[in-house]
């Protein structure tokens, strides 16, 4: 059983599957992008439930979810322009971190706003081949309000950026990283390494756990993570679409 919003196109809505006793089996998100966590017989219903919202951007949730749902519904959707198909998640407790050399990380302010756009969006294109600056108002609005919330954070000296991230999803089990990032010249000299420590251990300080999720082809991001402490707990998938 579904409920939810059932509007026509409704936007940004979250639909549960109940099975017959009641309890809660799965829960879908449908905004720009669809994020998805259930079991089969959810993932069936929600597949059906996709045909209300035909122009997503992304699908993304545990590999076993998105594997079946696209099986569902891949006779009919558009087909994606870009899959990855096995993405790591890692966490970390308080206990398993490595800390590193004491450097001056802290929360970006809105002075930080254009050094952390520009980085960012050549992340972007370097890992989905997009680049988000082509939409530049939108994008540097979503990143100014993001360091506004507090959830940016920047190591940088001498003027330099030399490592970012951002805090994206907060649970009472763990705060989600996103958007790991060392400009390409300046890797390979220990900013990551001691930079994302700190800024774990700050994060440590109100969430139980960080976690966070890699594509399996990025090594030296998965090497970066175990040296500080990340471990693999399970593994997402995303689908990207035009």
């Amino acid at each position: 059983m579904l409920e939810g919003g059932h509007g026509p196109n409704a936007p940004d809505e979250i639909v549960l599957h109940r099975d017959g006793s009641g309890a809660i089996t799965g829960a879908v998100y449908f905004g720009t992008q669809l994020v998805i966590a259930a079991d089969a017989a959810a993932v069936n219903a929600f597949a059906a439930e996709l045909r209300r919202h035909p122009r997503l951007r992304s699908f993304v949730g545990p590999k076993a979810c998105i594997d079946r749902l696209w099986e569902q519904v891949r006779s009919w959707h558009r087909a994606p322009v870009l899959a990855r198909a096995n993405q790591p998640i890692y966490a970390l407790v308080p206990a398993a971190l490595v800390g590193g050399a004491d450097l001056d990380v802290r929360q970006a302010t809105l002075a930080d706003a254009e050094s952390v756009i520009e980085n960012s969006a050549e992340m972007m294109l370097g890992e989905l081949g997009y680049d988000p600056r082509v939409n530049r108002v939108s994008f540097g609005t979503g990143v100014r309000r993001a360091i506004s919330s507090g959830q940016w954070w920047v190591y940088i000296e001498g003027g330099e950026l030399r490592f970012q991230l951002n805090v994206g999803a907060r649970t009472k089990a763990t705060a989600q990283l996103q958007g790991v990032w060392t400009p390409p010249a300046l890797r390979k000299r220990g900013y990551a390494s001691a930079a994302l420590a700190q800024i774990a251990a700050r994060l440590l300080l109100v969430h139980p756990t960080v976690s966070l999720y890699v594509n399996d082809f990025n090594r030296d991001a998965i090497a970066l993570y175990e040296r500080v402490g990340f471990v693999c707990v399970g593994e997402m998938s995303t689908l990207l679409f035009e």
